[in-house]
This record gives structure tokens, sequence and C-alpha cells, in this order.
């Protein structure tokens, strides 16, 4: 249902959330240098969310490796569940740093996306060792 693992032993989701937590940082450094703290603080929060969503995934995978008992139906049900609960996530996040804490749209969404891009980079990376 997820992802499987690699030669060191960590699956890719887990080695995403990695990237994200490394990520988030530098985004908000890169942020604040760029255009000033409330730039960086928006930009810090955007990969934040990322992370956070990705954390769901980690959970529910590591969650399904605990039983392998489970039937495809259970992991089919239990692969939308997460999926809706990412997407919840996702929008009460993105809600409260604009609407709440009254973050710059721009840099929170460039973070959010420049924290997505870790999907895509440990994606070419395991491709690259494999």
């Amino acid at each position: 249902m997820f992802t499987g693992t690699c030669h060191s032993g960590i699956s890719g989701t887990p080695r995403v959330a990695l990237a994200q937590a490394g990520l988030a940082p530098v985004a908000g450094l890169a942020g604040s240098a760029l255009a000033g703290g409330g730039a960086g603080l928006a930009a810090l929060y955007g990969v934040l969310v990322a992370l956070a969503v990705s954390l769901v995934l980690v959970w529910r995978e590591r969650q399904s490796m605990r039983h392998p008992e489970w039937d495809q139906h259970r992991l089919f049900k239990l692969f939308l569940r997460t999926g809706i609960e990412r997407l919840l996530l996702l929008v009460a996040l993105l809600a409260c740093g604009l609407g709440a804490l009254k973050l710059a749209p721009l840099p929170l969404l460039l973070g959010l996306l420049l924290a997505q891009f870790a999907w895509l980079a440990v994606a070419v990376g395991r491709k690259r060792n494999n």
C-alpha cells in the first residue's frame, strides 16, 4: 500500500519527513534574509504544514506495517482514510496560518511548495541508488 524500504532500511515516507524537517530552518532563514522576518516565519510555517501532512502518512504507513494480517479491503479503506485525513489537516493548518495567524500567503505557499519538492528529491535519490 505504501512505499517500500531502500537499502538503508528507511522507507521513502520517513525519508521525506526527515528531508522536510531539515528544510524547515533553511526555509525560515532564507525567507527572513530575502524578505524579512514575517516572510521567514510564513515560509517556515508552510514547510511545517507539509511536514505535519507527511507525518500523518508516516503514522498510517507504520500502522499498516504492524498489521500484516489486514486484507486488501481494509488497507484500501485505510488508504482512503489517510488521504482524507491529510487533506483535512492541510486545509485546517492553512486556514490557521492564513486566518488566525495572519501570515503572508505567498511565502507560506512557497514554503509548502518547496517542502513538497522533498518528495521529488527523495524519489529521484532512490532511483539513482537502485
